[in-house]
């Protein structure tokens, strides 16, 4: 009789979750079992004792072996590192005693760029546009390496706003001019941390729904300022040189103009209908984000001195295509190529807004995420971004998903941190919560698949406190990563005989099933899953448990394509 892998550590007597074969919650040793067959030789003494002494550390450093914890039903399981937590507990405390407020909450969420954009990632001025005040947070701060967004930009936004996966918050793919959301349903982390006593503020781009339900300050925000849709809805049928068939045609401007979208910078209070402002032109486009800027600026600057803390969320107009340098920087760029003049602004308004909180001595109870909102959109090349990995925007291939987070926090992050641990969007709101010390109110009548990674990020090499992160091409399952190790059940190919310029991927394939190791194959080129058959167990038991809570919690609105899965989960 064959045995597999995990019958072999039963017959020793250890569970599979003790060997660090899958995500098991909280499982007892197994049972010596009683399989009929060969008598397998018992493990020697001293290596049995040696191996049941790693088991038993308190604080395991490897993910894949690591305890994954149920902390409530709805929530995604979490590998607890209490040591750290404690210190990072202790932290806060001091922070508040010395304070007298729960901490600031900065996150500057850029537009389609690319991992390999800023100079701490390999971009900058190697790649003719320097970022130094991105590569100095990040010098000071943390560098995550292996920080997860969705694919595209809609559903990013709205998992960063709601802990949950497109699959659950319904948002699957961009919306479209004019197009309905879904967080008139959902509970979003402004409103939660508005409940905590926090003034939210919104600025830039929101593209999370046009509707009245989906709007801004409708979610939370007291005060927003910015756009509902993206950059490009607003220019791309103005421009002469991209779309001449479009600008230079009067019956299709007419056209377009019935569409039924909103083509104005917009101001919004809590409780208030939107107010419209100046319409965007290509023009008034080249100046948005100086405008945003201004905006956020004179925000921290009413902050200073207030017995409430706030949480900015900053989203820039660039580097969205097409890009329109402001005239400020039109050429400023070694590159001089207009995606290059834009991420020369961006990082000079990172610049600005720190040193704001600086001067208004806000800046040490302030914590800052730099973070785009997905892989670059390669397709209009060269106004366009960089990843060194597989795809871009739209594809669950490491270039559509895996961004750049840098996440600075003085006298609260130790400088220099490089930490390749798992972080996902859907964390920022379990996260932002225990840090407004608001943790309780997460909601509890829906599944929440972030996890409170405040340890992990305020730790001195700290330990990621998530053990997978699940990847979706809108309604398909597509893969699963557990430390190094990526397992695709479905995927997107790039096929020149549908478009040539595939960039972001055409195709939806099935796998029976693709493993990379991601430390040797970044670039997921070499499968390896049949030389390596003994980790299905590591598969099924993980996807067995996301599956089973889309089960329990069914999705709000689409119903996910779970075909692909059936061999799998139970």
């Amino acid at each position: 009789m064959e045995l597999s892998r995990r019958d072999f550590f039963k017959t020793l007597g250890l569970g599979a979750a003790a060997a660090g074969l899958g995500g098991a919650l909280k499982a007892a040793p197994a049972k010596a079992s009683t399989l009929s067959g060969p008598i397998m030789m018992p493990m020697p003494e001293m290596e049995a004792a040696n191996f049941l002494k790693r088991l038993q550390e308190p604080e395991p450093t490897d993910p894949l072996a690591a305890e994954w914890v149920q902390i409530a039903e709805n929530m995604e399981p979490v590998i607890p590192h209490d040591e750290q937590a404690a210190e990072a507990k202790k932290k806060l405390a001091d922070l508040e005693k010395k304070t007298g407020k729960k901490p600031n909450i900065l996150i500057y969420l850029r537009d389609n760029v690319g991992y390999g954009d800023p100079g701490i990632y390999g971009g900058g001025l190697r790649s003719g546009a320097p970022t130094p005040n991105m590569d100095r947070l990040g010098h000071e701060g943390l560098q995550l390496l292996s920080a997860y967004s969705q694919p595209s930009c809609t559903p990013s936004r709205c998992t960063l706003l709601t802990g949950r996966l497109p699959m659950r918050h319904g948002q699957l793919r961009p919306s479209f001019a004019g197009e309905e959301g879904n967080l008139g349903t959902e509970i979003t982390l402004p409103t939660l941390l508005s409940q905590a006593g926090y003034v939210t503020q919104g600025v830039g781009k929101w593209h999370c729904g046009e509707d009245e339900g989906s709007q801004p300050q409708n979610n939370g925000f007291d005060d927003f300022y910015g756009f509902l849709g993206w950059s490009g809805l607003y220019t791309d049928w103005q421009d002469e040189n991209f779309a001449p068939e479009f600008a230079l045609n009067p019956e299709r401007q007419a056209y377009v103009q019935k569409v039924g979208f909103n083509p104005h910078i917009v101001h919004g209070v809590k409780g208030k209908e939107i107010e419209n402002l100046e319409e965007i032109t290509i023009e008034v486009s080249a100046e948005l984000d100086e405008k945003f800027a201004a905006y956020s600026v004179d925000f921290l600057k009413k902050m200073a001195g207030s017995d409430k803390p706030f949480f900015l969320y900053h989203c820039t107009r660039g580097n969205h295509f097409k890009n329109y340098p402001n005239p400020k920087y039109k050429g400023i760029s070694p590159a001089k190529y207009p995606y290059k003049d834009c991420m020369v602004e961006l990082d000079d308004i990172l610049g600005q807004l720190v040193k704001t909180l600086e001067d208004t001595d806000q800046l040490e109870n302030t914590l800052i995420v730099v973070v785009s909102d997905n892989g670059p959109l390669m397709e209009p090349w060269p106004d366009a971004g960089f990843t060194p990995f597989r795809g871009g925007i739209g594809t669950t291939w490491e270039g559509g998903m895996r961004v750049p987070m840098i996440v600075y926090w003085k006298g609260m992050i130790t400088p220099g941190q490089i930490n390749n641990g798992l972080y996902d969007f859907c964390d920022f709101l379990p996260t932002s919560l225990a840090l407004s010390g608001a943790a309780s109110s997460i909601p509890k009548d829906r599944y929440i698949d972030g996890v409170d990674q405040t340890s992990f990020l305020l730790a001195d090499e700290g330990l990621s406190n998530r053990k997978y992160v699940w990847y979706w091409m809108m309604d398909t399952f597509s893969a699963m990563r557990v430390a190094e190790y990526k397992f695709m059940l479905s995927g997107m190919s790039f096929d020149d005989f549908d478009v040539v310029n595939a960039d972001g991927a055409t195709t939806i394939e099935s796998y029976q099933c693709k493993l990379f190791n991601l430390y040797l194959d970044p670039k997921e080129r070499y499968s390896y899953f049949n030389r390596q058959t003994f980790m299905d167990n590591i598969v099924s038991e993980g996807v067995g448990y996301h599956k089973q809570t889309f089960i329990k919690y069914p999705p709000k609105k689409y119903q996910a394509n779970f075909s692909n899965l059936e061999s799998l989960g139970k």
